[in-house]
């Protein structure tokens, strides 16, 4: 590849980039052919964490006045955890890429619910990718503190599903 291709790919890129950030997109996906043998692929994405700071925010105005100063400094730690569930040592995370299903049918209850007493093995949720089911198994026994994914979500590889303490 030369020198120029490669200026105007990285400055590709970058106008790609900025397009994520001035449209508030999380993710672009673009093919770029060249000729008959030459093409790119980019895919730029970005993370935002507005759900975990929804929470946070609501809880300080329902506070009563002496504490709410406090309130700041105390919520810091918990927001950190709340922010990166995937950290949580007791994190399932997906192992592929695809669908979350909670039960095993339309209609039918769930397999876990937050509480819930499970063994180890036991069936917490549906991932469905490319036509196939595949039911995620807890990895150690527990209780389950929080289902992060709500039905039919789409999940990334390595995204936290749930927490089992």
């Amino acid at each position: 590849m030369s020198k120029q291709n490669h200026d105007s790919d990285v400055a590709f890129i970058s106008a790609l980039a900025e397009l994520l950030r001035e449209n508030d997109l999380t993710e672009l996906e673009v093919m770029r052919e060249y000729g008959e043998d030459d093409s790119m692929n980019v895919r730029v994405s970005r993370q935002t964490q507005v759900v975990a700071a929804a929470p946070v925010a609501m809880a300080a105005p329902a506070a009563a006045a002496p504490v709410a100063a406090a309130a700041p400094a105390a919520a810091a730690p918990a927001a950190t955890s709340q922010d990166d569930p995937a950290s949580h040592p007791g994190a399932v995370t997906s192992p592929m890429v695809g669908t979350v299903y909670l039960s095993p049918e339309p209609g039918a209850p769930a397999f876990a619910a937050v509480g819930q007493t499970v063994a180890e093995g036991d069936t917490l949720l549906i991932v469905e990718a490319m036509k196939t089911m595949n039911h995620i198994p807890a990895p150690k026994s527990g209780t389950v503190k929080r289902i992060l994914v709500g039905d039919g979500d789409t999940v990334e590889y390595g995204a936290p599903l749930a927490i089992i303490e």
